[in-house]
């Protein structure tokens, strides 16, 4: 049995007690997300913050605490989702951490609604964003699937090529040519973006960072995301740190 049809196995029974929205429609939903479909999902936080609380189900007596744990789940398969569409599973749960922690900070039910429709248009947008890399060869699929699986380790153009069994000097000319930049760029800018988005959703030291970027230092990380970004982790955090969500 697939995923798809264990969670629809799940999903019935519960249908036949409380009057939800039908799985097909919130499948559609996570999709549109997975597919970078901003336009889609754009319509439906419309529609989503345009109506009641009816078709949500009964998770409580308490209608905030009611959407909450809604929010909860809905947070959670969207980052399941993104995870599955390309997404890397550190930022996908980082960011899924990141919002229900804020829903666990909201007032009203005016407030878990824009909060839904930030978290849904985030996660859109970075797998559009994912989407616009343009990668036809199954090799460079799998050279990038091994750099996302082992950016917390050291990693070389013959580790790569080992582990997908073609030469070392022809990856890296097909690499080049596929995402117009070497390997060692792509390295050194993907782990610079997850630091990016460390910086902003969490409180993780500029040492626990190099670390778990595999940096050789501090230093060594402080100047390769200052060549990088124009500015010092620091700088980047002090300016960025949950602005986008707070609003300071």
């Amino acid at each position: 049995m697939n995923s798809t049809d264990f969670n629809h196995k799940l999903y019935l029974p519960k249908e036949a007690k409380i009057k939800y929205r039908s799985y097909e429609n919130e499948m559609s939903f996570y999709d549109a997300v997975r597919n970078g479909d901003l336009d889609t999902v754009e319509h439906e936080m419309e529609l989503f913050r345009a109506e009641t609380l009816q078709g949500k189900g009964q998770l409580s007596d308490n209608p905030i605490r009611n959407l909450t744990y809604h929010f909860i789940i809905s947070t959670a398969m969207v980052a399941r989702f993104c995870i599955d569409g390309g997404l890397d599973h550190d930022l996908a749960y980082m960011l899924s951490d990141f919002y229900i922690q804020e829903a666990d900070k909201c007032k009203s039910i005016e407030e878990l609604k824009d909060l839904q429709t930030k978290m849904a248009i985030d996660y859109c947008k970075r797998m559009k964003q994912l989407s616009k890399v343009d990668i036809n060869s199954k090799q460079i699929v799998k050279a990038i699937d091994y750099i996302y699986e082992h950016l917390n380790s050291p990693i070389t153009v013959r580790d790569i090529a080992e582990n997908i069994g073609i030469n070392e000097t022809y990856l890296s000319k097909l690499f080049k040519k596929e995402t117009g930049i070497s390997i060692s760029e792509y390295i050194r800018n993907y782990r610079i973006e997850a630091a990016k988005s460390m910086l902003k959703y969490s409180d993780y030291s500029y040492t626990d960072i190099a670390k778990l970027l595999c940096f050789s230092s501090q230093s060594h990380f402080t100047k390769v995301f200052k060549d990088v970004t124009g500015m010092t982790p620091k700088v980047y955090r002090d300016h960025h740190f949950r602005k986008t969500f707070l609003g300071k």
